[in-house]
């Protein structure tokens, strides 16, 4: 049964405020929750005790009482102290949006490695929200003599415990990134050429994998339906060639850095491949805001400079008005002009002209080349396609 949820949002002056909730919204029905209500508000700063104020507090709690919420969802960030406070105050649990990310990547971690790295992840969030789960390891006062009492040393056994299976968690991961390491060396020693589907979570990258290789990957609509990287062989036959092709997990606004770390096993992926195939939803009236909140994940794992070819899906879902003149053209991307690509993965439509392309981009690279040569080479090849 869902938990019926009130979401909450707070407009600090920023450029990614969602006025409407939405993504939130989607985000919290993916984890089973029902949201019965939105509150909004304007702040300059977050208030350090409730982050949105004792007034917001009173209006919160009163919705609580009337529709029978038994849960509180902020889209931002709330520091351990904030958190602790607006459960007392609103007497029921209150989450973030980096808690609800994490208990979504929980539930849907399938592979070794995505367990792991989902464990990682909300082991460092605990770590810093002992003193609000925890009530019963308030410090506690103790006889003549004595300082501090059980209840302290419970905290530091806890937080000792928490650190401890924070490392063996790291060292298991580590392992699982030398098995990786090992895996893409052979596949260079083959001289295979590597593509990563990347983009915003269900922007359709898993059906247009799935299209494309004839897969069977997991296709929902909704966030975060993909988190554990798959890769199989896709056949060009205009070149007859196969190369690799990864599903990689989808993208998000404000990706918690933790998640970040701990998932730079799985978007290795991206950072190691020859190509990116940028998936965006076209039908997506935000679709914008992604492509830039994508390129900022690339920029922090470091793959920014590989080539990219943007693949625009879902055009089955855009009305005649909006449907593209052409199959392909170009889009700017932070001052470059990137080829793009229009499809339905769900149709297959055109497909068959991401595939020529796709044969085009690999037949102009050489056995051989370095990393560099070979995105020197695609790049210059992706602008002469553009011109």
């Amino acid at each position: 049964m869902s938990t019926p949820t009130i979401l909450v949002g707070v407009d600090l002056g920023g450029p990614h405020f969602d006025g409407a909730l939405e993504e939130l919204g989607l985000l919290a029905q993916t984890a089973g929750m029902l949201p019965v209500a939105r509150v909004t508000c304007k702040r300059k700063a977050p208030d350090a005790a409730l982050f949105v104020g004792s007034g917001k507090a009173d209006e919160i709690k009163l919705l609580v009482a009337q529709l029978g919420a038994k849960e509180v969802l902020f889209d931002q960030s709330l520091s351990p102290g904030q958190q602790r406070n607006l459960e007392r105050y609103l007497e029921l649990p209150v989450n973030d949006r980096t808690y609800l990310i994490l208990e979504i990547f929980a539930r849907r971690a399938r592979s070794h490695e995505g367990k792991l790295q989902v464990e990682l992840a909300r082991l460092q969030y605990l770590s810093t929200r002992l003193v609000r789960r925890w009530s019963h390891l308030e410090r506690q006062t103790g006889g003549i003599g004595l300082r501090g009492g059980p209840g302290e040393a419970q905290i530091e056994l806890d937080r000792r415990m928490i650190g401890e299976t924070i490392k063996r968690t790291k060292d298991r991961l580590n392992k699982v990134k030398r098995q990786r390491q090992t895996q893409r060396r052979q596949r260079e020693r083959r001289e295979a050429f590597n593509i990563s589907l990347i983009g915003y979570t269900n922007a359709g990258k898993s059906t247009l994998f799935n299209a494309l290789v004839k897969a069977r990957s997991y296709v929902a609509d909704q966030l975060f339906a993909t988190l554990d990287t798959t890769t199989r062989q896709l056949y060009l036959g205009a070149i007859n060639r196969s190369v690799s092709l990864s599903d990689t997990v989808g993208f998000i606004r404000d990706l918690p850095h933790g998640l970040v770390d701990a998932f730079q096993a799985t978007l290795q992926e991206a950072v190691d491949a020859d190509l990116l195939l940028h998936v965006v939803d076209a039908a997506n009236p935000g679709y914008l805001e992604q492509i830039a909140q994508v390129q900022r994940v690339l920029k922090e794992i470091g793959a920014d400079g590989i080539p990219q070819l943007l693949v625009f899906n879902k055009i089955d879902a855009l009305d005649q008005h909006h449907q593209p003149l052409q199959q392909e053209d170009a889009f700017e991307i932070d001052g470059v002009q990137t080829p793009r690509v229009f499809v339905s993965a769900r149709n297959s439509s055109g497909l068959h002209a991401l595939r020529q392309r796709l044969a085009t981009i690999v037949q102009g690279t050489e056995p051989g080349d370095t990393p560099a040569d070979s995105a020197d080479r695609i790049a210059a090849d992706l602008l002469e396609t553009t011109k």
